[in-house]
């Protein structure tokens, strides 16, 4: 299914740059139809910051869980995971996996990942990368359940940044060079599962049951996420405040696995 994206009235205008492939495999395709979802975003927290286990600041969100770091300027950012499966069972439902440059505190995301979403008892899988606030655009190249992925956003200076995502699993990878149009805050760098926005209201979509994501090799500015300062723990949770999935610990500073427990 073709992601298709929603840009808020309130988003600053992108000039995007030219994507391009760093193997052979076919180049992206952007979505194009406007007033469904959108994958990526800013992050809607809710509610006060609780301090937890060694200075760390556990955040309940809307729509984001995993970790931000936010004490310093981000240059880069990455991570592996393994592409969970999607349990289908009713309705509609997504969840994203990805890592970003800005927005836990800032106007702008620049970003790349995957997803899996539900379409009805069928589940999608796909890789995408967005400089929000302009839309999501998918890559054609084929994604499975249990797929090896490596990430990484790198600040090339300005306004100007390299998305990389590769699936060791199928043998593909996308190196795309963007440009996001205006002053980059790289006021924060994270790793994230995310529940996407948006309905034609403007409401968080249901999360897709992911079972458990595992992050491995998660570092910010080259050194494991865990060693920054203004370490930010993140969970989903609903317009109620119960609970949407879980964020583990980190292990090795660069560690977590996030587990889904309802959809909202």
């Amino acid at each position: 299914m073709l992601r298709r994206f929603i840009v808020l009235s309130a988003a600053l205008a992108l000039s995007a740059g030219t994507a391009f492939a760093a193997s052979a495999a076919p180049m992206a395709h952007a979505a194009s139809t406007p007033s469904a979802i959108n994958p990526g975003g800013i992050a809607h927290l809710i509610g006060p910051t609780a301090q937890v286990a060694g200075g760390i600041h556990e955040e309940e969100s809307s729509n984001w869980s995993g970790y931000a770091v936010t004490g310093g300027t981000y240059s880069s950012v990455s991570a592996s995971w393994v592409q969970p499966a999607g349990t289908c069972s009713r309705g509609d439902q997504y969840s994203a996996f990805w890592v970003g440059i800005d927005g836990f505190s800032s106007s702008t995301v620049e970003q790349t990942g995957s997803e899996v979403d539900c379409v009805g008892r069928t589940a999608e899988y796909y890789a995408w990368w967005e400089m929000y606030p302009g839309g999501s655009n998918n890559y054609s190249n084929v994604v499975k359940a249990g797929d090896h992925f490596t990430a990484s956003v790198v600040w090339d200076g300005g306004d100007n940044f390299t998305l990389n995502i590769a699936d060791t699993t199928q043998g593909w990878s996308q190196s795309n060079k963007q440009t996001l149009g205006s002053t980059p805050a790289r006021s924060s760098a994270e790793v994230i599962t995310e529940a996407p926005c948006c309905t034609n209201s403007g409401g968080i979509l249901p999360l897709t049951d992911f079972g458990t994501v595992n992050y491995t090799g998660s570092t910010a500015n080259g050194t494991a996420i865990g060693s920054g300062s203004g370490l930010e723990q993140i969970y989903i949770a609903d317009s109620e405040g119960r609970t949407e999935d879980t964020t583990s610990s980190l292990t090795s500073g660069e560690n977590f696995s996030n587990t889904w427990v309802r959809d909202n």
